[in-house]
């Protein structure tokens, strides 16, 4: 069985000597834990190189290409791995050992920017080999990203979370506000070059303590998962996993309208207010500041509203700090009003990255996450090319007024879909599942593999049975079934027959070390009607044209 994150033993280490940990999670107390903190450091280095890498490699373009379009493909060339490989890289960050595959993606992103920096220090850099090596390092950070959010579960308890979440946030919004300005200084101090290496250098942290931390190793009972079945199988889990299904369409319709601010504060900046590189930074700066209070205000706003509450009143500050941005002309206020939009963003983002983070068991974190990063950058990319078409025709002003009132409007469409509270169980394995009892050991890839259930129910607790069973069936498909059904017998009263089909012996096998707590508790709750005094007969048919012939029917 593949541990989950909350059986790591290392992964909540005591605070110093000498040191509280508060009694209640506050918005710095993850930085109590030694690991999290070594780790929260060595990222924002880390970021702060990128940040650096980013400007530098388009600094670097401007003087090897006059072409706008090469210039364009620098970000094209940074971004487009994410829709590429996105789902993959969630996909093998469940199925492998994440510490490993977080040292390779690291490993990788170093190498390419040692090589990038070299080959411009020695003057051999063409536009394409500047391209084909900023792909490389977009590449080693979509591999990266949804093992690296998968793991913060297993770095703060789940008191603390939130707080980790949002620090983490916080940790890449200092990164923006410092790494651009440092790469600016470094390649006027310097050379281009200079910058690459530095960022090679700047992954050495966070190498060092992935290195160091005593991660225990995973361990199966079956075969892990190949790459393309793991996302189908996670791609099944989001589609019957109705918490996870409203986090991704609130924040869908969110990003797609919120990102107009982000996308035309420049164009506002330079066109509507007539600042400098100095004042657009400084705006920016303000959302980064209000993205760190928002963070310290998190913990507080939790504990006092619900969920729902706490984003729809985010949502709408946001919205009025876009308004603000399409019709205020005085700087400070304007400073003022996008602090206010730093913290709706964060309050925003950080609670529907909470939400992905505990509303699924480990064993399909990361392909949530990865799906997850994929809705976010999709409504980035749809959403900033939306808005800046919208304002070449009818002017930045109206257009970030139009999308002030999209996220009022979106937010009263997907008020339907409620945000989980975070209550919904344990999602430990339960591991309460027998080993089936087979007269010969079927070979692990043969299938399908129908199983079924029967079921002895009082007539007068039919529909009652029958609601209850809709539970099962959502626990059923998101678990790796193809088809299920519920079927009750014309000539036997009371006999019901459950029956669901899965792709293999392996799978199935799966489906016992997915059942969590929470699912076994829904379990007891149906066989709570069952009336026989034997429990309910569970038995195993496979495909007669699997494997080598016909095989008999077995039984648990």
């Amino acid at each position: 069985m593949k541990k989950s994150s909350t059986d790591a033993t290392i992964a909540y280490s005591s605070p110093p000597q000498g040191s509280e940990k508060p009694a209640r999670a506050s918005a710095w107390s993850p930085l109590y834990l030694p690991l999290f903190r070594a780790l929260w450091l060595a990222t924002v280095v880390s970021n702060i190189g990128t940040w650096m890498q980013n400007v530098g490699a388009a600094w670097l373009m401007t003087s090897l290409s006059s072409s706008p379009t090469m210039v364009a493909l620098v970000q094209a060339a940074t971004s487009l791995p994410v829709f590429l490989i996105g789902l993959p890289a969630g996909a093998l960050a469940d199925i492998v050992d994440r510490r490993r595959l977080l040292l390779w993606t690291q490993g990788w992103m170093l190498a390419a920017a040692a090589a990038l920096g070299a080959l411009t220090l020695a003057g051999i850099t063409t536009p394409w080999v500047l391209l084909a090596l900023t792909f490389a390092l977009g590449l080693g950070a979509a591999m990266n990203a949804p093992a690296w959010q998968a793991i913060v579960p297993e770095l703060a308890p789940p008191a603390a979370l939130p707080a980790a979440i949002a620090l983490n946030s916080v940790g890449f919004n200092i990164a923006r506000a410092i790494g651009p300005a440092l790469g600016g200084l470094v390649i006027a101090a310097a050379r281009t070059g200079a910058v690459f290496l530095l960022n090679a250098v700047s992954f050495l942290g966070v190498l060092v303590v992935l290195y160091r931390w005593p991660r225990p190793s995973d361990e199966h009972l079956t075969p892990p998962e190949r790459v393309v079945g793991a996302m189908q199988t996670g791609l099944r889990y989001v589609r019957y996993a109705p918490a996870l299904s409203a986090v991704l369409v609130r924040s869908a319709i969110f990003i797609l309208c919120g990102v107009a601010l982000w996308a035309l504060l420049p164009l506002v900046a330079r066109q509507e207010l007539g600042l400098g590189a100095m004042g657009y930074g400084v705006l920016l700066g303000c959302l980064g500041v209000g993205a760190v209070i928002g963070a310290m205000l998190l913990p507080s706003l939790r504990r006092g509203v619900t969920i729902d509450v706490m984003v729809a009143g985010a949502t709408v500050l946001f919205a009025a700090a876009t308004l603000a941005l399409a019709s205020v002309q005085q700087f400070t206020l304007l400073c003022a009003a996008m602090v206010a939009g730093g913290i709706a963003w964060m309050t925003v983002m950080s609670t529907f990255n909470v939400i992905v983070q505990t509303v699924v068991p480990g064993w399909v974190r990361a392909r949530a996450l990865a799906v997850y990063m994929l809705v976010f950058q999709g409504g980035m990319a749809a959403g900033s090319a939306l808005w800046g078409t919208a304002a070449t025709y009818t002017g930045i002003p109206v257009t970030l007024r139009y999308a002030a009132l999209g996220l009022v409007i979106g937010l009263l469409i997907t008020i339907r879909y409620r945000l989980p509270t975070g209550d919904g169980g344990d999602l430990t394995p339960s591991m309460h599942w027998h080993e089936p009892a087979v007269v010969s050991q079927p070979d692990l890839e043969d299938g399908p593999v129908l199983v079924t259930i029967e079921y002895r129910i009082a007539p007068e607790q039919a529909r009652g049975f029958a609601r209850a069973m809709r539970a099962m069936r959502v626990i059923r498909r998101r678990d790796g079934a193809l088809r299920w059904g519920l079927f009750t017998d014309a000539a036997v009263p009371g006999r019901y027959l459950e029956t669901f089909v899965v792709e293999s012996w392996a799978e199935h096998l799966r489906q016992h070390e997915r059942m969590t707590v929470a699912d076994r508790a829904v379990e007891n709750s149906v066989r709570a009607f069952h009336t026989a005094e034997t429990p309910p007969t569970v038995s195993h048919f496979i495909s007669a044209y699997a494997g080598k012939g016909p095989l008999p029917k077995v039984e648990a």
